[in-house]
């Protein structure tokens, strides 16, 4: 089996965990607080894991360029862009449409993967990335209680742009965070980059999100540390989850990461049938196996 596929299904797991977590302090932080203690929180682990790294392997340090800097802003205000436009998405009045339709991130990163890296995607892969997409879309819609013809008659309202445009920021921020790995070149080896990748990112995110919650929410800020054991927990489950997605993101194309990736989904479904009980409807579990034949397809026929 490639390294990348268990990297990406434990990236999957340990991101679900995180937003497990984070749905817990939602009730304590405001939406911003609790998106922020993901990067601040997780800015001490990954400097560990990067210096561990290099004290472990002997590795040289990567040394950055200007595309490597470049890719890793462009990649870290994509992502936080992607999180404001999220919040913001939840006060329209016809958000679940919105979200349904951010779902296409699956998508978009193969199309920006292409633009921007010159990523190309076969045929079986590229079946496998639309399964995933309409299996997503499924389950949202079905989460939602969203018919299909509603769907389709809000193509047109503002949700569905600001969702698109959510799904387009998220899909670049996975574009750009491979490029700023590859650009640091193969002799590092894949860990050392995406190593270097992911702290520089982080840092710099969490400096850029605490000067502004300083300035716009600042008891956000002093609740951040009060709230420190819980934040804690999202901070290393989330930087577990980003060296795993990182890595994978180096070593192969981000659209069969991200496509992947959706087995996060599946982790998702069955905790809320088998542990808390939940109803699904039709839609969520023809959704759902789409979804796992996507990933079959993907990792049978890449």
């Amino acid at each position: 089996m490639e390294l990348w596929i268990p990297l990406t299904i434990l990236g999957a797991f340990m991101q679900n965990l995180r937003s497990a977590v984070q749905k817990h302090l939602k009730g304590r932080l405001t939406t911003l607080g609790a998106a922020y203690v993901r990067f601040l929180y997780a800015s001490p682990f990954a400097l560990l894991y990067l210096v561990g790294l290099k004290t472990g392997t002997g590795l040289p340090w990567p040394e950055p360029n200007l595309a490597f800097i470049a890719y890793c802003i462009a990649g870290g205000v994509s992502q936080i862009l992607f999180t404001a436009l999220l919040v913001y998405m939840f006060s329209l009045r016809n958000f679940a449409v919105g979200t349904t339709y951010s779902k296409t991130e699956v998508v978009q990163v193969a199309i920006l993967g292409l633009l921007f890296l010159g990523d190309t995607v076969s045929l079986i892969p590229a079946i496998a990335i639309a399964v995933a997409m309409v299996g997503v879309m499924a389950m949202s819609a079905g989460q939602s209680r969203i018919s299909v013809g509603r769907l389709l008659a809000g193509m047109t309202e503002k949700s569905t742009l600001v969702g698109l445009t959510c799904g387009a920021f998220l899909g670049a921020s996975v574009v750009f965070f491979r490029g700023a790995s590859l650009s640091l070149g193969y002799e590092h080896g894949a860990w050392m980059s995406a190593a270097f990748t992911l702290t520089s990112a982080v840092v710099l995110q969490t400096v850029g999100m605490g000067i502004y919650l300083a300035v716009t929410e600042p008891k956000t800020m002093r609740d951040v540390f009060v709230h420190w054991r819980w934040a804690a927990v999202v901070g290393l489950a989330g930087v577990l989850a980003s060296i795993a997605w990182v890595t994978a993101f180096t070593l192969q194309n981000a659209a069969y990461v991200r496509a992947l990736g959706q087995i996060e989904l599946v982790f998702t479904f069955l905790s809320s049938v088998v542990i808390f009980r939940e109803r699904t409807s039709r839609a969520e579990i023809v959704g759902i196996l789409l979804v796992v034949v996507a990933i079959l397809t993907l990792v049978l026929g890449h």
